[in-house]
């Protein structure tokens, strides 16, 4: 009895690789499909606008963790502007840092239409400085117009005293326009707010009198502006315009009578010291009566003893003794006579 063993087909060596090579391609083909439905808005966007980011590109950005969207809008901007060509890496890069990539790009356009020189490297530079510089931009176009002293301080007017003595108060508004060459490292606006108080103190301290001041108000503009205050700063002043100039206190004035009630209260110290001082001596000359009539009254003590020493050394006799009792209690009623018969205080003698 004989088997037969079932011919094999034709090639059959070649299946496992062609389903392989199937299994590979659909593979393929699903994430064609995925990455192309994923950005398949933006890959029309890019061929219709000719921005130059392909597809496999996008899906690049989003494994380096860039948005794709930011960086075909920003090249889309870009080339329908019509502005210099900037490359996505560069775009990449900026987003990589932390820099707001449309920002730059508005910016960018903003100073092409202005017929400003301004790069991406600047460009770029400026925002990761932290500086707007869509604002600096739009401010280097169209100037700015900053009060002097700023209202957000509490102050509305700057302070100064002529030399007359006579405080005159003043508002300015400095009109600048954006450095972009000085905008990294530059001072910004509170360094021209305090430049131009300084300068205007200055000026009006230099005047005589404060009539000069109401007189010819521009010549503070004038001097002030003419001090070059923007050096250093982000900004050049185009012009300083004072906006109002009032009169205030008469400091002179003030500072005479503060002067003058210092040295009332210095004098009124003096005097008090040395009516203190004659109060001591009063007190030291009464306690020296006293210490003198103590000493009388010691001496007084010592009289009944020397009689009675003379008496027992004989040197004083019984009837000495009688007859100076005597004279005492004469004298003593002569005194107390005298006492009497004395007028009154104020009063005539009889």
């Amino acid at each position: 009895m004989r088997v037969r063993v079932p011919e094999m087909p034709p090639n059959s060596e070649n299946i496992p690789v062609k389903i392989i090579f199937m299994v590979l391609a659909s593979l393929a083909f699903l994430v064609f499909l995925f990455v192309f439905l994923r950005y398949a808005n933006l890959y029309i966007r890019s061929i219709l606008t000719r921005a130059g980011v392909g597809l496999f590109d996008m899906f690049a950005m989003s494994l380096r963790r860039v948005s794709p969207a930011t960086i075909v809008n920003a090249r889309v901007n870009l080339v329908q502007a019509r502005v210099q060509d900037i490359d996505k890496r560069d775009l990449e890069a900026h987003f990589l840092a932390g820099g707001n990539v449309m920002r730059v790009v508005r910016a960018l356009i903003a100073a092409d239409r202005a017929g400003i020189d301004l790069d991406f490297r600047t460009a770029a530079s400026i925002d990761l400085a932290g500086r707007d510089l869509l604002d600096a931009v739009k401010t280097s176009v169209t100037p700015k117009v900053i009060d002097c002293p700023n209202p957000q301080s509490g102050k509305t007017e700057v302070a100064a005293v002529a030399k007359d003595g006579i405080q005159v108060l003043a508002k300015a508004r400095v009109t600048v326009r954006t450095n972009i060459a000085r905008l990294v490292g530059g001072a910004g606006e509170e360094t021209i707010i305090a430049r131009v108080g300084e300068g205007i103190v200055s000026t009006i301290g230099s005047k005589e009198t404060h009539k000069d001041v109401l007189e010819n108000p521009d010549d503070i503009s004038k001097t002030v502006l003419a001090r070059g205050l923007d050096a250093g700063t982000a900004f050049e002043i185009v012009s300083i315009d004072i906006a109002d100039v009032d009169i205030g206190n008469n400091i002179g004035a003030r500072l005479q009578a503060d002067q003058a009630e210092a040295d009332k209260r210095v004098a009124q110290a003096q005097a008090e010291k040395r009516r203190a001082m004659a109060v001591a001596a009063e007190q030291e000359f009464k306690a020296g009566v006293e210490e003198n009539r103590a000493k009388v009254v010691l001496a007084e003590a010592e009289v009944p003893k020397a009689m009675a020493d003379a008496l027992r050394s004989g040197n004083l006799g019984v009837m000495d003794l009688y007859r100076l009792q005597n004279i005492q209690s004469d004298t003593k009623m002569r005194d107390a006579i005298s006492g009497g018969d004395a007028p009154a205080p104020g009063g005539e003698e009889d």
